[in-house]
């Protein structure tokens, strides 16, 4: 196990250069684990407990998805980056159009992306929904891993000349054009040049979307010997400490700060809402993965995402500008045939003895995790919330400021549960708690975005028996299996039918579970009786019928499952 110290830099681009290896598969407690796909490797977001679980040796299980081959061809035109490649996937297929499936980028137009190009792309697949993203780890990767003291680590992976994939689509590079995703899903993709002149207040480079050496060094040269706008605040998020070495060292940082950009530490920083919150209700150009509403740590922010050019382009003049309107030339910015070899702040694990003698401190807000009970035979349960389609694990948990402090503490995050959906929820929660808990009710993708498991564990340990949703986001349904909150699907007659202050009764839910058959409940505001389903495999079954992971594993352990 080793350790990436604070301010060593976002874990997906450090994992980049120092970990990843072509042929090697990786799980994450991140959804943007799958970013390392970029490399040729099967990476793939799960929550912290499945990772501590195959950390301890367990494996890890998914449904196979379909394999989607996009083959790219031509080349990309000048201002048109990495990032208006995926932010196209996203206008095509929408934020669940890769629910289930792997996405295999292929073809002729590989050639003009480099590693960090293939970065970009990958990391955003978990906007699409995707398993995750797997590009071959050609010459392309080759280069990376030399840049980076690790070239004996290379080894080709190409598909057949002959593969052929279950679902199959194509992009011409050549024909594309700056993009941007406008608030407040990253699926609400339209050109630049469509809403170009609305008004900017703030424009951010970095996050584990755009990461890479070129991504900055590109805005440092179009801003060169020039002014950002008055109006706007242009914020530089490094991602990697190295990456911040290798910018300082080739003049890149000096250009940034004397145009008047602010120098932030490399982290997530405001890609999460720990600090750089825009302004309520103006414009804010980002380069990082989400703008789901609030997540900047602004209730009522406008994020938009958009490519490093276009976000630069437009901190020049204060508006949205499509970068091709621009009197200047195009930057031509090449990575580092040889990168700096920062890596103090990464430390190796102890030796076995050694690391025995360190006693594990807890602060005053670190909490045990809450005991849960397992799974009753009978349950009545008072519909607290009901929520449309894509509704996020940012609505569910909010990142930001305010929320973050408390992850070691279930009872107290758990209070700013649906925070910026239905402010009341916690209060209403908590008072059903202790009279048998609540069901939540869903639209399609439900628990789309983030992998954290908070959204699934905090509304549990409020009383969360059950989400009856029309269909899931694949984390968020592990996660809410873990902790033994049972997903149950419905169909869109149910969906409507249902309305919060709605109370549901399950009957023999033990034997429904157990052998997973289709779910009869009643309505008994309502006087309805509904059906649901539930598509789990046995061994989720038994977790469910536990209480979860945790009680799950332990029984295994001790002999009394």
């Amino acid at each position: 196990i080793w350790y990436s110290a604070p301010g060593n830099g976002v874990s997906h681009p450090v994992h980049m250069e120092r970990f990843g290896r072509p042929g090697k598969s990786l799980l994450g407690s991140d959804s943007h684990t799958c970013a390392a796909g970029a490399m040729g490797m099967l990476a793939i977001g799960a929550g912290g407990l499945e990772v501590a679980m195959a950390m301890a040796g367990e494996p890890v299980y998914l449904t196979m998805p379909r394999i989607w081959g996009v083959r790219l061809v031509g080349r990309l035109p000048d201002w048109v980056s990495a990032k208006d490649v995926i932010l196209e996937m996203l206008r095509r297929h929408g934020v669940a159009g890769g629910r289930g499936r792997v996405i295999e980028y292929h073809g002729e137009g590989l050639e003009g992306l480099t590693a960090m190009d293939r970065h970009v792309i990958a990391n955003m697949g978990a906007e699409l929904g995707a398993t995750t993203t797997v590009f071959p780890a050609d010459e392309a990767v080759k280069r990376f891993l030399e840049a980076q003291g690790r070239g004996d680590q290379f080894c080709e992976l190409l598909p057949d000349p002959d593969a052929r994939y279950d679902v199959e689509d194509e992009i011409d590079l050549s024909k594309l054009e700056p993009l941007i995703a406008m608030p407040s899903s990253p699926g609400n993709v339209v050109p630049v040049r469509e809403v170009a002149g609305q008004e900017i207040y703030q424009a951010y480079i970095g996050s584990s979307a755009n990461p890479g050496f070129r991504d900055f060094a590109v805005v440092a040269t179009m801003v060169a010997g020039r002014q950002v706008h008055p109006g706007v605040s242009l914020d530089i998020n490094p991602a990697t400490r190295r990456v911040l070495v290798d910018l300082a060292a080739d003049g890149f940082l000096s250009s940034l700060v004397q145009a008047g950009a602010r120098l932030h530490q490399a982290g997530c920083n405001g890609c999460i809402g720990m600090g750089q919150a825009p302004a309520t209700g103006r414009i804010s150009l980002r380069t990082v993965p989400r703008n789901f509403p609030g997540r900047s740590g602004t209730r009522e922010d406008r994020v938009c995402l958009v490519s490093p050019e276009t976000a630069a382009a437009s901190a020049l003049t204060g508006r949205i500008t499509d970068p091709r309107t621009l009197s200047i030339p195009c930057p031509r910015v090449s990575e580092p045939s040889r990168s700096s070899n920062s890596t103090s702040r990464l430390l190796p694990p102890l030796p076995a003895e050694e690391s025995r003698e360190i006693a594990l401190a807890k602060g005053p807000n670190i909490a045990s995790l809450p005991r849960l009970e397992d799974l009753p035979d009978r349950l009545t349960l008072a519909v607290v919330l009901k929520v449309g389609d894509d509704i996020s694990t940012d609505d569910i948990m909010p990142a930001g400021a305010r929320v973050l402090p408390f992850r070691s503490n279930i009872p107290q995050i758990s209070r700013f549960c649906f925070d910026r959906v239905d402010p009341t929820y916690h209060e209403r929660a908590s008072k059903v708690r202790e009279s048998g808990g609540h069901v939540v009710i869903g639209g399609n993708n439900y628990g789309q975005g983030s992998s954290r498991e908070h959204a699934a564990l905090a509304p549990r340990f409020l009383g969360l028996r059950a989400v009856l949703a029309r269909s899931f986001a694949r984390i968020h349904w592990q996660n809410l299996i873990a902790f033994g909150v049972l997903p149950i699907e419905i169909d869109p007659v149910t969906y409507e039918s249902l309305e919060p202050g709605d109370v549901l009764e399950f009957t023999d839910l033990r034997e429904v579970v157990a052998v997973g058959r289709r779910l009869l409940f009643a309505n008994r505001t309502r006087k309805l009786s509904h059906e649901g389903s539930f598509t789990l495999s046995s061994r989720q079954r038994s977790i469910v019928l536990a209480g979860g992971l945790i009680n799950w594993i332990r029984d295994r352990l001790t002999g009394t499952a």
